[in-house]
């Protein structure tokens, strides 16, 4: 008999729809980060550096990217012959076939995954989040507490806690009561979608709640057990964490990566990010070139200046080019005498020869207002952009482009291009 004490499910089949073109494609948590990283390189990092060595992620919208960036774990040593990782799809049954239609749901679709491992605990983690947790430490709290659920929670500003399930705590950390996004919360301690649950307390709780739509961790699975009056309690975090599900903190993460003492370190030697890394060049640096405060990903051959900027790897940047600002991912191409300020520029694109991106006044998107916001200029994988033309703030394009897409030669600042059918 296989016998584990805490195996994880991570959640990653999230579409992550605020990011717009960058997920018209790929599933939030394999968007490039920091230059070489995936999202999920985090959790799934966190999880081997905290001795979890059983991880089930759970895949649904555009997997294709996750799995092949996963595999069988091996950055991770999560490549096991008992345990390890393994990808969860949803899949055809006998009687009934479903989506998986919310994060317990989910969870509860593979009830007999979790149960080969005969687990005494189970961690329940997001995909899509950027920080550096032990859960080990938090087990240990689980357990010393006496608790049938333990929630990560973290400080939040008090104008802020509106915008998250906050829990109300008393001097022990048990939880007395949740708020759901409240218009006037009464604490400031945000959930922060990390969970662990003694199993048999989990199993009840999805078995009884099996046929609730679109079943839900934090507005179902966690209220019907405080309502049974298992004993919950939160286990506050005060280090780095970010959700990056919007473009603005997704920008504003990668450029804080840049700072002289950046807030989250990926360079400290005892908490390693692992991540599936190519067999790639060198960077090459042109003796014309300037680079200052910015991340380059290997393989990348500079020829014009990089200020303030992550770039991911294989990304060529031709003479003359200036870029501020930004983010590029892997494998784009930025032709000769381009200027782009404050753009965020998916894999594998292609830019003319002096093309300008992020001029002009900042305007509202009239797409979609809340997702292109911030000033950026949003430009999804393996688009084209011809040369020459002048692209404004909130904008968004995806897919081949020509001058014709361009009235006068230009992007008007808050207006979108999405080729091909593709969701802006």
């Amino acid at each position: 008999m296989i016998k584990k004490e805490m195996i994880a499910m991570l959640l990653a089949g999230g579409q992550g729809s605020r990011l717009g073109v960058l997920t018209s494609r790929v599933a939030k948590p394999a968007v490039t980060f920091g230059g070489k990283y995936r999202i999920i390189d985090f959790p799934l990092s966190n999880c081997i550096n905290s001795g979890v060595d059983t991880v089930g992620v759970l895949t649904q919208y555009q997997p294709l990217r996750l799995n092949t960036h996963i595999g069988i774990g091996i950055p991770w040593d999560l490549d096991r012959n008992i345990g390890g990782v393994s990808i969860l799809p949803p899949y055809e049954k006998t009687t009934d076939t479903e989506w998986y239609t919310g994060t317990a749901n989910a969870i509860y679709q593979n009830l007999t995954y979790m149960e080969m491992f005969h687990p005494d605990y189970v961690l329940i983690l997001g995909g899509d989040h950027i920080y550096k947790m032990d859960y080990e430490m938090m087990l240990d709290f689980h357990k010393a507490s006496g608790a049938a659920v333990s929630i990560a929670v973290m400080p939040v500003p008090w104008e802020e806690a509106s915008r998250f399930g906050v829990v109300v705590a008393d001097e022990n950390s048990t939880i007395t009561e949740f708020q759901e996004k409240p218009k006037e919360p009464k604490s400031n301690l945000a959930s922060m979608g990390i969970y662990i649950f003694s199993w048999d307390v989990l199993r009840d709780a999805l078995l009884k709640n099996s046929n609730v739509p679109g079943c839900d961790f934090g507005k179902h699975i966690i209220p019907y057990c405080h309502e049974k009056g298992e004993k919950l309690v939160a286990y506050e975090y005060n280090g780095y964490w970010k959700d990056v599900g919007t473009l603005s903190s997704y920008w504003e993460a990668n450029m804080e990566l840049i700072d002289i003492i950046p807030t989250f370190n990926l360079y400290e030697e005892f908490w390693k990010i692992y991540t599936a890394s190519e067999i790639i060049p060198p960077q090459y640096i042109a003796e014309q070139a300037k680079i200052e405060r910015s991340i380059i990903g290997d393989g990348t051959e500079i020829f014009g200046e990089v200020r303030n900027s992550v770039i991911g790897a294989g990304v060529v940047i031709k003479p003359g080019a200036v870029i501020r600002d930004s983010i590029v991912m892997k494998g784009t191409v930025i032709g000769e005498n381009c200027v782009i300020d404050r753009a965020i520029i998916a894999e594998n694109v292609q830019v003319g020869a002096g093309v300008k991106i992020g001029v002009g006044e900042e305007v509202p998107n009239r797409l979609k207002p809340g997702v292109y916001a911030g000033g950026l200029a949003t430009i999804g994988e393996e688009s084209v952009i011809p040369a020459g033309v002048e692209i404004g703030k909130n904008t968004a394009i995806s897919g081949i482009t020509v001058p014709e897409d361009y009235p006068n030669g230009i992007l008007a600042g808050g207006e979108s291009i999405i080729k091909g059918g593709e969701e802006a």
